[in-house]
């Protein structure tokens, strides 16, 4: 009976002070692990770090210093870093397995942060949805489209498809299309172009505009009209040189026609 009672008290003294000894370094672990990815935050968001990847960056620290703290406290307890990297590898591989789906989005967010293909505030076609970026998160990317709609895109729906940022260059071209009558002085149409898109101060002289015939359609004579302008100007330019030249036309006196179609009757010699 003393035997056991000295064996039990020798192990209990002996992995009493390994448990404790785990459990300190858990705690303790964890406590450095917050600090260091407050620091991470902090450090970040002085040196004027992208706001998208601060957060991001962050965690991953955090969840990295976790793991090492988790592999040490279990060698303290006798457990072999190998066979818990060996139990964690099959556990996830589980997990991946599960949750095929969600993991996509997550190497898709994890893709879009690294790569930056658009930032926050941007206006994207991406993922078959068009808006204005509000948040680009681990596993989706939030989009406000222009009639204020919040729309929330899978991030593996962004990667997987084509990507069109507006906002990524500082100027755009606005393309549009001006027709003028076949009857109608395709030099005086030219020069009203000109000179209707050339007064907006918006419209800049680097790259320069360009007014060109561009066809003989079915009803008109179609003119090219590409100037450039600051990104931000684009929709108000746009639209207040669509109106300008619409009545700018018109009253220099050249026509702005509409689809017609001229038919010819003849008689035959039975009537």
């Amino acid at each position: 009976m003393a035997n056991l009672d000295s064996y039990a008290l020798t192990l209990l003294t002996e992995w009493g002070f390994k448990l404790l000894g785990a459990l300190a370094t858990l705690l303790i672990g964890r406590w450095v692990a917050g600090a260091v990815r407050a620091g991470v935050r902090r450090a970040l968001e002085r040196g004027g770090a992208d706001p998208t990847l601060v957060p991001f960056l962050a965690n991953l620290g955090y969840v990295v210093i976790l793991t090492g703290i988790f592999i040490a406290a279990g060698g303290m307890i006798g457990v072999n870093p190998g066979s818990f990297i060996a139990i964690v590898g099959a556990a996830g591989l589980a997990i991946a397995l599960a949750f095929q789906g969600t993991l996509s989005h997550l190497a898709s967010g994890i893709m879009i942060l690294t790569f930056r293909p658009f930032r926050v505030g941007d206006f994207v076609d991406a993922g078959g949805t068009a808006g204005s970026v509000q948040e680009i998160g681990v596993f989706t990317t939030t989009l406000t489209t222009p009639d204020n709609v919040r729309i929330i895109v899978p991030n593996s729906q962004i990667s997987s498809a084509t990507i069109r940022n507006f906002s990524a260059n500082h100027t755009r071209r606005i393309d549009l299309v001006v027709g003028v009558g076949y009857e109608d002085d395709l030099d005086l149409a030219m020069r009203t172009i000109r000179e209707i898109v050339t007064a907006d101060e918006r419209v800049l002289t680097d790259p320069e505009l360009q007014v060109a015939v561009s066809e003989m359609a079915d009803s008109s004579v179609n003119f090219v009209v590409r100037p450039w302008v600051n990104t931000p100007d684009y929709w108000p330019t746009r639209f207040a040189l669509v109106k300008a030249l619409k009545e700018g036309l018109e009253a220099a006196g050249c026509s702005i026609p509409y689809p017609q179609r001229d038919v010819h009757l003849s008689r035959t010699e039975a009537e």
